[in-house]
């Protein structure tokens, strides 16, 4: 599986992003869909997981009530709605799928990853 995010960009802190995460090969509804994001010098942390069927979701206590997850496996992406940002939330964002379609929020539980997408908030 390939995974291609997109949708970063530079936002004020109170506005809202969507990212997406765009998959190609192997059979996308059956892989459960994480976002991680990570900062200089720190270890890529959790932020959001989708299950295959897009019935689940989990979220990182930070982001809970501000992000939303999503998926269209008829378009084989899967997105990120990021509303309220806070400062803390500038980091380079990651999707990553399983080969499960099972939530989880370790980072080794995932095989596959996209190259990530920055976003930056400002005051």
């Amino acid at each position: 599986v390939q995974l291609q995010a997109s949708g970063g960009g530079l936002v004020q802190a109170g506005g809202s992003l969507r990212l997406a995460c765009a998959a190609s090969g192997g059979t996308f509804s059956t892989s459960a869909v994480g976002w991680f994001r990570q900062t200089p010098g720190k270890e890529r942390e959790f932020v959001a997981v989708i299950s295959g069927s897009g019935g689940a979701t989990y979220y990182a206590d930070s982001v809970k009530g501000r992000f939303t997850a999503s998926r269209d496996n008829a378009k084989n992406t899967v997105y990120l709605q990021m509303n309220s940002l806070k400062l803390e939330d500038t980091a380079v964002y990651y999707c990553a799928a399983r080969r499960s379609f099972v939530v989880h929020s370790a980072t080794q539980e995932y095989s596959y990853w996209g190259q990530g997408t920055q976003v930056t908030v400002s005051s």
